[in-house]
């Protein structure tokens, strides 16, 4: 099995050209593989891309981007409209590295937007990940991490006290006991709540979408080892955790419907 720091396709071994192209492709890589390191000030969260999307984006059941640049624009149900590529790399940014976490002690100008360069650079390398790859075709290893809708369990019959139990019996060897990420050689693991991990407007606040990673992309030495009901156990214990806060959650499901997963947001009545 690849450890987490293999990458299959690596622009820093490939044989690129000097191009503009080819310098935001390798930086792209390197954004990608150390975000706190290359922009700290677009991750204070201390997550990396990496840390989602394994082995640069390109293991099966770890969230691939092998081959998604093609299906952009696309709807984001979470917005409500067409999302380009940079759209969404904005949203992981702002989100799941808690770039919203600069506003306080910057501003909001401080935020990337679809046309910065560090963004630029990122969709670069994840375009460069769908070289060969038919346009407009959905690649099948894209959505596996995803627990089947007949097997999830309502929210409210979730038992964190069995969640945390299971987090301790699996995950802490990675993630610590506070969640706070272990430190391996020169890697960490992410935090999983607390004021490095991602904010609650991120996608693994939501209940199910983490469970959906945890369930295949985890635990990290043996992927698909728990079963959907722990997977969801342990995703509700860890998103009923502290973590920063989102300050734009009132513009998220304006259009569609708030997910009931998502435990962070104030309920709403539908109308």
């Amino acid at each position: 099995m690849m450890t987490a720091w293999d990458f299959p396709r690596n622009p820093l071994t490939a044989k690129l050209d000097n191009s503009k192209l080819s310098t935001d492709i390798i930086w792209g890589f390197r954004i990608f593989t150390n975000t706190p390191g290359e922009v700290p000030h677009l991750a204070p969260g201390k997550i990396s891309c990496n840390n989602c999307h394994l082995n640069g984006g390109q293991r099966e059941k770890s969230l691939p981007l092998v081959g998604v640049a093609g299906m952009f624009p696309e709807y984001n149900r979470r917005a409500g409209r067409l999302y380009t590529l940079a759209d969404r790399i904005v949203d992981c940014f702002v989100r799941s590295e808690n770039g919203t976490g600069v506003i306080e002690a910057e501003g909001q100008q401080a935020l990337p937007t679809p046309t910065s360069k560090e963004v630029l650079a990122v969709a670069a390398y994840i375009t460069w990940l769908a070289e060969g790859t038919q346009v407009g075709k959905n690649p099948s290893w894209r959505g596996q991490n995803t627990i089947a809708q007949a097997n999830l369990i309502p929210i409210e019959k979730l038992d964190r006290a069995r969640g945390e139990a299971l987090f301790k019996q699996h995950c802490v060897n990675c993630h610590g006991e506070n969640g706070q990420g272990v430190q391996i050689g020169d890697k960490k693991a992410g935090a999983l709540w607390g004021p490095d991990s991602w904010n609650d407007g991120a996608g693994a606040a939501r209940v199910y979408t983490l469970a959906g990673i945890i369930r295949y992309a985890m635990p990290y030495l043996y992927p698909g080892g728990l079963t959907d009901e722990e997977a969801q156990q342990i995703a509700a214990y860890i998103d009923s955790q502290p973590r920063p806060s989102y300050p734009f959650k009132d513009s998220d499901y304006r259009v569609e419907k708030l997910p009931v997963d998502s435990v962070y947001y104030a309920k709403r009545t539908e109308k």
